[in-house]
């Protein structure tokens, strides 16, 4: 058993789950970035993503409700367990303040929320030869931290 399978054994077991689905992932990269953004849900100020819908892989699925996460650090390492809460599909350039709030990271202005999220859907979509654009389809999930 690696360290994720013990780490959800160890939160199923606490908590009377009884389903073995969930999904384990970083925020985020460089490293430092996605051990930054996973000390921010494990802090509890970190409760809500953005994705970008069009650069899903055909076979994988958007979050669901009720759905439970593994938050990794850089290393591939659990650091805390989240459940998904709310999903939505809206246009990059509608996303709300709240939103942008929620997501705890910077000064949790909209400003710098749109700024860093500009620039990390622009470099993601290039490597995989897209185009960003403003209106560009996004999955904003919500979640609560259940587990550290």
């Amino acid at each position: 058993m690696n360290n994720i399978e013990a780490y959800w054994s160890t939160f199923k077991n606490k908590n009377n789950i009884t389903t073995d689905k969930y999904s384990a992932f970083a925020f985020g990269w460089p490293e430092s970035m996605q051990n930054e953004l996973a000390e921010l849900v494990k802090s509890g100020i970190k409760t809500a993503t953005t994705s970008a819908f069009e650069l899903y892989e055909p076979n994988e699925e958007i979050p669901l409700i009720g759905e439970y996460n593994i938050i990794l650090d850089g290393r591939g390492n659990p650091v805390c367990i989240t459940q998904t809460k709310v999903v939505e599909t809206v246009p990059f350039n509608l996303i709300s303040q709240e939103h942008a709030f929620h997501e705890g990271e910077g000064d949790r202005s909209y400003d710098y929320w749109r700024k860093v999220h500009e620039d990390f859907f622009n470099k993601e979509f290039k490597e995989n030869k897209k185009t960003f654009k403003l209106d560009a389809p996004c999955i904003c999930e919500v979640f609560e931290l259940v587990f550290k």
